[in-house]
């Protein structure tokens, strides 16, 4: 199981943001602000529309853009998927089930046709009402998935959405894009060496 920005598909969430931001904070103050924002939240759990997020979520951070500006930016701010992610799934595919967990929102959702061609299974918070990190979140996706929890292997970006994880049991790995994540696979014996 694997989250998607940052893990399988280019993300420029936090430069973008640290562009619009006049103080340009670190990446990682950004990240953890993005995580624990009102706005962001409510919009990642399917609880506001886009309009709504826009306007909270630039009153939230004092960003001076227009709503429909602002929308336009966040729009383009998940890339695409990366070339080794494409070729980490369909290997893993054709093995294992393979699913994602993913913070998302119906603007990025639909952007990607919900993901179906490249996984099994797609969970995506604003569908769940339910968001990372909080714990609810990886207790639904076990009932979901009818394993224990020691059977699947999770990647994420954000060290507090692999310690929630662990706290159940998912066995859990910090990485940074699709070759941190089949070296793990490789250790494992999971993935074949790349050559």
């Amino acid at each position: 199981m694997f989250d998607l920005g940052g893990i399988l598909v280019e993300n420029a969430t936090l430069t973008a943001l640290s562009d619009l931001l006049p103080e340009r904070p670190e990446p990682e103050a950004i990240r953890s602000r993005w995580l624990t924002s009102e706005a962001v939240r409510a919009f990642e759990r399917g609880r506001s529309e886009p309009l709504e997020f826009a306007t909270r979520f630039l009153c939230e951070w004092g960003l001076a853009l227009s709503p429909a500006e602002f929308l336009t930016e966040f729009a383009s701010w998940p890339r695409d998927f990366w070339p080794a992610a494409l070729e980490l799934l369909d290997e893993l595919r054709e093995e294992h089930v393979v699913a994602c967990l993913t913070n998302c929102n119906v603007v990025h959702w639909e952007r990607f046709d919900g993901f179906s061609e490249q996984f099994d299974l797609a969970f995506s918070s604003h569908l769940l009402g339910l968001i990372k990190p909080d714990r609810d979140i990886y207790a639904t996706l076990l009932a979901r998935l009818a394993v224990p929890p020691g059977e699947v292997r999770y990647f994420d970006d954000a060290p507090e959405c692999v310690a929630a994880a662990r706290e159940l049991g998912i066995v859990a790995y910090l990485a940074d894009g699709p070759d941190a994540c089949r070296r793990v696979l490789e250790l494992e014996g999971v993935c074949a060496p790349c050559v």
